[in-house]
């Protein structure tokens, strides 16, 4: 009898150790491996066509940048960081991608908006606010599809990815102008998409159209782990925008929620949800720019008090613990899928920039987190 009390108290002592470690966070290792990732990524950018200032990629990490900067300033008083955005931002003067309609060119108006609210200067909101009257005045009526041979088919948020880019532009517009137009234009579009492209029986977002009724090698469904990461950070990114008491409100927390309790259930036992969210096992290697957006969006959840603390936080601490194995010694982060459409391989070497603005944001979050 004593020795099933011992066991028992020992098995006990382990789980609640295990628990416990967890969910503890050191703000200092939290900020030191941002500032490290960070540093990194500024000082190895890439150029060219598809690394364009006003591209979707910078925009992501423009995005995470922000955050971090935010944090700097207040912990340190130090600005460096929001004056390399400004750098940027008045090398290009503020403006938003080539492609008017296109959800990945307006993409960038989210950090130049964040800018705006630092500094106030109006040339800061100018462009994003003009592109988006114009789009909200002359909406596309295209139809809610996705043909790669007719660009006119990418107008609308025909693809999941759009629903991080786009959605959270006129939901800051909205908060920052009162003007309803922006928030009406943006629920109408999402909830477009919403009916298009969410599966209700997987509580998940397929990529595209292109992928109904498509199967992986175990003959599941194809569900990309980065495409429902950004329609995850996405909502957040909304959320952090639009009032509670909203009309809206309540559709966007209940899909957030929905959507949360669902990928928390898909984490794989290395702490990374992989490229494919229903085969890991067809795509072994971990996956850092899925991984990012979905912690991200947890512990903003949990800071907020969308998402159960006592359910989420061991998930978080998980998926931080393998963003944080992932980074190289040199503050390179690797394991990150290069552009696509749909889940596939990577390795330890391949990282791209919309990968470290997704671990900067998730970053943010677990700082907060470790100072409740």
């Amino acid at each position: 009898m004593v020795r099933k009390i011992y066991l028992y108290v020992m098995l006990w002592g382990a789980v609640i150790a295990q628990v416990m470690g967890q969910r503890k966070f050191s703000s200092e290792e939290v900020n030191a491996m941002m500032r490290k990732v960070a540093d990194w990524q500024i000082a190895n950018l890439k150029e060219g066509v598809e690394h364009d200032d006003l591209d979707w990629r910078r925009a992501v990490l423009y995005m995470g940048i922000v955050d971090w900067a935010e944090l700097v300033e207040k912990k340190e008083g130090n600005s460096a960081y929001y004056q390399w955005l400004l750098r940027l931002g008045r090398k290009n003067h503020f403006q938003m991608g080539k492609w008017l309609y296109h959800a990945d060119c307006i993409a960038v108006g989210q950090p130049f908006i964040d800018l705006y609210l630092r500094y106030g200067d109006k040339i800061m909101l100018g462009p994003v606010m003009s592109r988006a009257d114009w789009i909200v005045a002359n909406p596309s009526h295209t139809p809610m599809m996705l043909d790669y041979g007719k660009i006119e088919t990418l107008y609308r948020w025909t693809w999941c990815d759009a629903l991080f880019m786009a959605p959270p532009v006129y939901a800051k517009l909205y908060a920052l102008s009162g003007d309803r137009k922006y928030l009406n234009f943006m629920d109408k579009e999402y909830r477009a998409s919403y009916a298009y492209l969410y599966d209700k029986q997987e509580h998940l977002f397929y990529r595209d159209g292109t992928y109904f009724g498509k199967k992986e090698a175990n003959g599941k469904k194809v569900f990309w782990g980065r495409g429902n990461g950004w329609v995850l950070g996405g909502l957040a990114e909304i959320l952090q925008v639009l009032p509670s008491d909203d009309s809206f409100s309540r559709f966007y927390q209940d899909l957030f929620v929905e959507l949360s309790g669902r990928l928390a259930e898909l984490q794989c036992p290395d702490g990374y949800w992989h490229a494919s969210l229903l085969d890991p096992s067809s795509y072994p290697s971990p996956e850092t720019s899925s991984t990012g957006l979905i912690v991200y969006a947890l512990a903003y959840g949990i800071n907020q008090g969308l998402l159960d603390r006592e359910k989420f936080l061991p998930v978080v601490s998980k998926g931080w613990k393998a963003l944080c194995e992932a980074v190289n010694s040199d503050g390179k982060l690797g394991y990150v899928q290069p552009v696509g459409g749909a889940p596939d391989k990577v390795s330890r070497e391949t990282t791209e920039v919309y990968g470290v603005g997704a671990f900067l944001l998730a970053g943010c979050q677990i700082y907060q987190l470790s100072l409740n």
